[in-house]
């Protein structure tokens, strides 16, 4: 099983048709008989959590079963995933695109009630560089506590060792968040994850309150990088 993620940037004045791509772009993903699972979302400012949008940032996600990669561009990666109209539309409105192909390895939970990664276990000896997705629909009568408590000790997430990048993505703003972040080592990750004191904590508040109404985390093998974000390669000599 193969997931893509695309990072794209509109240009400033050209916000309006990304709104626009967010309707328009259901119609050949969903049609797209080789993608199993999609997702079209928003992204934060901050590359996490965070309840002010990049209204120039938009995200992919995509999931099917084989996708075979031969070293292609960005330009014909865009091609080959997503068909002809999604191709044309970025290149029209001069969008900045960046892409990750991605393997499941293991993880927990469902989205939209779904296991959209398959079936995934738990753990794996796999410590390579990884990436994360942890994803979680809030429940209204938690958003206080999910805001006053997540992004501040997300924040600390880029400043520890052995992280690379992250994204934050999401469906709807404030209610369907998602958190996605490159790391070095499951190591490194783990050492952030529950070495660091305040994270954990929240961690285990998260859980003991029940915040979430859906959650999952799922950790991946990157395969492939291509393409640019803010005209700088996301992983260029990091892998």
């Amino acid at each position: 099983m193969v997931t893509s993620l695309t990072i794209i940037r509109y240009p400033v004045l050209l916000i309006p048709f990304a709104f626009a791509g967010m309707a328009l772009h259901r119609l050949p993903l969903a049609a797209n008989k080789k993608i199993s699972f999609y997702k079209l979302m928003g992204s934060g400012r901050n590359g996490t959590f965070d309840k002010q949008p990049d209204l120039r940032q938009w995200a992919i996600l995509t999931v099917r079963e084989t996708f075979i990669n031969n070293g292609a561009t960005e330009a014909q990666l865009i091609h080959e995933l997503y068909g002809d109209f999604l191709f044309y539309w970025f290149r029209f409105f001069r969008c900045e695109t960046s892409t990750l192909l991605l393997e499941p390895i293991e993880g927990h939970g469902t989205w939209d009630n779904k296991k959209s990664f398959g079936d995934l276990p738990a753990k794996s000896e796999y410590d390579g560089p990884l990436a994360v997705l942890t994803r979680a629909t809030l429940r209204f009568s938690k958003l206080r506590a999910f805001w006053e408590n997540v992004p501040p000790v997300a924040g600390l997430m880029s400043t520890a060792p052995g992280f690379l990048i992250s994204y934050g993505i999401g469906e709807v703003p404030w209610l369907k968040q998602a958190t996605f972040s490159v790391w070095r080592s499951k190591s490194d990750m783990k050492a952030f994850a529950y070495g660091l004191k305040e994270h954990a904590e929240v961690i285990q508040k998260t859980r003991r309150e029940n915040w979430y109404s859906e959650d999952m985390f799922t950790r991946f093998k990157i395969l492939y990088s291509s393409g640019t974000v803010r005209g700088i390669k996301p992983l260029d000599g990091m892998l």
